[in-house]
């Protein structure tokens, strides 16, 4: 098999913000390069989808002879999610809320925390699906950086930019603000890395006190802390927990993005809660799992309504932000229903126990092939940059 090969170029391009100085390249379709002898890769979990994200992409690269050295910032559950995956991994800084000041004072102090244990490892290649904090710790110590995006209004880059940025074939080029030679694509969409690879376990709903005949809703709530968040999204929300709590067959399982959001919400309807018409699960759960024994998925956007749509599950969106091509792209194709108003709970909301056949996930290794591919290619080059 024959896959897009990086190859370096004898000109050099400097960062758009002042960054290092980066190889231009080029792609060109060649065999697999040789493998990797006592070169380091390392990957940072920033949030919560990371974990099954690169859990494959991991072993994939060990597999390649690389070592990898993972970090992980304690919060959203990413560790406890990485404990329960096997993933190994170092837990370093953590979250500091939601407000623009400690934001950025969380950034600079997770940045300095990651400083000694990346400079140890002598890492070719920083690589994370938009953790700003690894950025500007890899620009500061020379090590090129990989990031990885499926969302383009994310604002990741402020003061640095990577050298390389990897994202889906359907987000365009020109939406990522870096130069064309520098951006990388992969088929499909994120979730195709890791959703072909999963195997059901049957016992959640009995786990969860779900009864075979009640409808199972599986719900995010809007991410309230994150800088692309809408209000809309909020009211959204609300009214459909209240549409849904009328309905005698309908149990609701919400997912919370941060403990105190798990509080609100429980103390918003404590009769759903009381009652167990909407609870949320005492320990960490196998998102996957939950969701393909869920009969919907109900989402405020991210990385479960994506999981759902790979899955073949019936998935709505009730994120009121700038919609991306991710998204539209999979409501095109009617595998993600979304929903504008508290109206279309009405007439395009669809609540009833659906048909629970194979995964019709079809993505086999394409994407992950693609994505491991490209960043050992990159960490191959073995180019190391200028601190900023």
């Amino acid at each position: 098999m024959t896959m897009p090969l990086i190859e370096e170029q004898s000109s050099e391009v400097k960062g758009a913000h002042g960054g290092a100085e980066v190889r231009n390249l080029n792609l060109q379709s060649e065999s697999e390069g040789a493998r990797a002898v006592g070169q380091t890769i390392w990957i940072d979990l920033d949030n919560s989808p990371h974990v099954p994200f690169f859990r494959p992409i991991i072993q994939e690269l060990k597999d390649r002879g690389f070592d990898v050295l993972v970090t992980a910032r304690d919060c959203f559950q990413v560790c406890d999610l990485a404990e329960q995956l096997h993933v190994e991994c170092k837990p370093i800084g953590r979250h500091y809320g939601k407000h623009r000041f400690m934001k950025l004072l969380g950034l600079g102090i997770r940045t300095v925390q990651l400083l000694p244990s990346a400079r140890r490892a002598r890492p070719v290649l920083a690589v994370s699906h938009g953790s700003r904090s690894q950025l500007v710790a890899a620009k500061l110590l020379g090590i090129p950086a990989l990031q990885i995006a499926d969302y383009e209004f994310a604002k990741i880059w402020a003061f640095v930019t990577p050298n390389w940025a990897m994202t889906p074939n359907m987000i365009p080029t020109d939406a990522m603000k870096l130069g064309v030679d520098r951006i990388l694509k992969y088929p499909g969409i994120k979730e195709d890395v890791y959703v072909p690879s999963f195997v059901p376990e049957d016992s959640i709903r009995r786990e969860l006190g779900i009864g075979e005949n009640e409808i199972l809703v599986t719900m995010r709530p809007p991410a309230s802390e994150a800088h692309y968040h809408s209000p809309n999204s909020d009211k959204l929300f609300e009214a459909t927990v209240a549409h849904l709590g009328k309905m005698s067959d309908v149990r609701m399982v919400v997912l919370p993005r941060t403990p105190k959001q798990g509080h609100e919400i429980t103390a918003a309807w404590p009769d759903l809660s009381s009652r167990r018409k909407l609870f949320i699960p005492e320990r960490v759960v196998d998102g996957l799992n939950l969701i393909w024994h869920s009969d919907l998925v109900i989402s405020g956007g991210g990385t479960m309504n994506r999981e759902a749509a790979a899955l073949g599950v019936p998935v709505y969106s009730i994120f009121r932000g700038t919609i991306g091509a991710v998204d539209q792209y999979l409501a095109a194709n009617h595998r993600m229903v979304l929903l504008e108003s508290p109206a279309d709970l009405m007439t395009k909301l669809s609540v009833r126990r659906r048909n629970h056949g194979a995964n019709h996930n079809a993505a086999g290794k394409a994407t992950l092939d693609a994505v491991t591919g490209h960043i050992a290619r990159l960490a191959n080059l073995g180019t190391r940059t200028t601190a900023i």
